[in-house]
């Protein structure tokens, strides 16, 4: 917090860090440094009377706002680690990660707002905490009027601030201390808290915010991601306010009140460097240009795209449309893993090509490699493989909490002496780099990483579902969508009835984001003999390339192709899909 507030508060107290665009159309709040300070460290004076001590877990259940800001940079003050849990999350899911990360405390609103709509953010916290023995505060901030049950542990926050000195020292920490920890869904069912640390992680989002979106001095960045991801943390806190920027905080969507919410900010703050997803550019597009055109974005100078792998139709639309044709648009590849972006094609020679759709050049350090069947480099140009990165940088993750061979496992064990991204690459003929997507049982539905098995697991504790399997499919909205197979028992009759209890069920378990688009009934899955369910024939069917099912003598009884095909068929003739 040293670097992200007082060394400016120094310098400049009274310019603006934080511009909070709240839901209510119009509504922007400024915040400065010293206002920040201030903020924060009342908050962690707050957390400090309360018993949160160094390397004590906190939990952060908010919406984007300065508050939310300050409680991050609060824990960091005193040495606390902040566990940021997307306010989406279902109760269930946010109590799955208090009790994996220990949290004594968590930090919440009484409600939420976003597009129009309130959500029950304190209601959740307590139906999550029932069930957390390390919990002993719950902090309820306001935003908005409405009174919300106040139980033994629950303690309003804005009171106790007023009374809280506004000077705290900052804790002294090792530069390999932790700074936070962010869950990530991997390719098994428990979601993973990866674990970041103070130096290398800070340094890493400051030089590549700086250096990929050509920040200067005095510009606006406006990164509309939520605090609840990894790019809320890199690129709408720490990066930008280490470099002493000033960052905008979206709470609303793209689509409130109207699809030009995004655009009208645009102009009205006049904001340069813009940083988005691809799920939420493809939603815009549908609605056409007149509702860009009408806002004047001329103050906007950088594009960024991040999540996901952008489609071409999606980039020419960003580019041409919304950045006129003259703002330099960055694709950039990175992960919750990586801590900051590490292929994007900025930095880079002056006026050096962009290639639509790419994400093209590794970052200051980064060397990337591509992998073949073998665990062999593969060398040249034009050629593919998975994706490796051959040695470490300040801003790579350091374990997974409370599992650390889980960590090797997952990272360094497939390819010994990388670190294994995950995701498949092509290399171009000019050298560049494309992200062909992933390589195992995870799916990327608007920007959002999910495992498969996790929505599985969901679906596998309704009575009535003995097995399922889902697959990942192309959404032309979300990049791609959940699309599920599963058996029923003998003698279930009411099969829609069940596929809406099944969506609940998803809904409740993990958030509303996970729920599939389509349930599919059929009598069995496709198995190995030693039993595993052979996805890639689930996927080949869902993406209709049946002609070309590949090997499938390793089924137990391949004739479940042919059935699964007709029970797709018919499907899709009912739902006219």
């Amino acid at each position: 917090t040293v670097n992200c507030l007082d060394q400016h508060v120094e310098k400049s107290p009274n310019r603006v860090a934080l511009i909070w665009e709240r839901d209510e159309p119009g509504t922007a709040v400024h915040v400065t440094y010293r206002e920040l300070q201030d903020l924060t460290c009342r908050l962690a004076n707050t957390l400090k009377k309360y018993g949160i001590q160094k390397g004590d877990r906190v939990a952060i259940y908010m919406s984007v706002s300065p508050l939310s800001v300050a409680a991050m940079l609060a824990c960091a003050r005193i040495g606390a680690v902040h566990t940021v849990v997307f306010a989406g999350f279902s109760a269930e899911s946010l109590a799955g990660r208090i009790m994996d990360s220990g949290c004594k405390a968590v930090i919440t609103y009484n409600q939420g707002v976003r597009g129009g709509r309130t959500i029950e953010l304190k209601a959740t916290v307590d139906e999550a905490v029932k069930n957390c023995p390390s919990i002993k505060h719950v902090f309820v901030a306001q935003r908005t009027d409405n009174k919300v049950h106040m139980g033994d542990r629950d303690i309003p926050l804005e009171e106790e601030m007023t009374k809280a000195d506004s000077t705290c020292p900052p804790e002294s920490m090792d530069s390999e201390d932790v700074l936070f920890m962010l869950y990530t869904s991997g390719s098994t069912g428990k979601p993973k808290g990866i674990v970041h640390t103070q130096a290398g992680y800070l340094l890493y989002s400051a030089l590549t915010h700086k250096y990929v979106f050509d920040y200067q001095q005095g510009d606006v960045f406006g990164c509309v991601a939520d605090i609840g991801w990894i790019t809320g943390h890199s690129y709408v806190v720490y990066g930008p306010l280490c470099n002493g920027a000033t960052s905008v905080l979206f709470e609303s969507t793209p689509v409130y009140p109207d699809p030009g919410r995004y655009w009208e900010v645009v102009q009205r703050l006049k904001i340069n460097q813009f940083y988005g997803a691809p799920t939420a550019i493809r939603l815009l597009l549908n609605y056409g240009e007149e509702w860009v055109k009408k806002y004047d974005r001329s103050s906007l100078r950088v594009l960024g795209s991040v999540g996901e792998p952008i489609n071409k139709e999606a980039w020419q639309w960003f580019y041409q449309v919304v950045g006129e044709g003259r703002c330099t648009l960055v694709d950039t590849w990175w992960q919750t893993e990586t801590g900051g972006i590490c292929i994007a094609p900025r930095p880079s020679e002056e006026e050096a090509e962009i290639i639509p759709a790419m994400a093209m050049r590794p970052f200051f350090g980064i060397v990337p490699v591509l992998m073949d069947e073998n665990g062999e480099v593969v060398e040249g140009n034009d050629v593919s493989g998975a994706l490796c990165i051959a040695q470490p940088w300040p801003g790579m993750a350091r374990t997974i909490h409370g599992d650390h061979q889980r960590f090797i496992d997952a990272y360094f064990k497939a390819y010994p002496g990388y670190y294994f991204t995950g995701d498949g690459a092509y290399r171009s003929h000019e050298g560049y780099y494309q992200i062909t997507g992933r390589m195992d049982d995870v799916i990327n539905i608007s920007g959002h990483r999910l495992g498969t098995a996790e929505i599985e697991d969901a679906m596998a504790d309704h009575p009535e579902v003995p097995e399922t399997a889902v697959v990942g499919y192309p959404h032309k909205i979300k990049g791609e969508g959940a699309f599920a197979f599963i058996v029923l028992k003998e003698q279930t009759a009411c099969v829609d009835h069940i596929k809406e209890e099944l969506k609940t069920i998803v809904a409740s378990k993990i958030a509303k984001y996970a729920v599939p688009d389509h349930i599919l009934v059929v009598k069995r899955l496709p198995k190995t003999r030693s039993g595993k369910i052979m996805r890639r024939l689930l996927r080949k069917v869902v993406t209709e390339q049946s002609s070309n099912m590949g090997d499938v003598t390793t089924l137990d009884d391949p004739s479940v192709v042919k059935e699964i095909l007709d029970a797709y068929q018919k499907y899709k003739e009912k739902n006219s899909l």
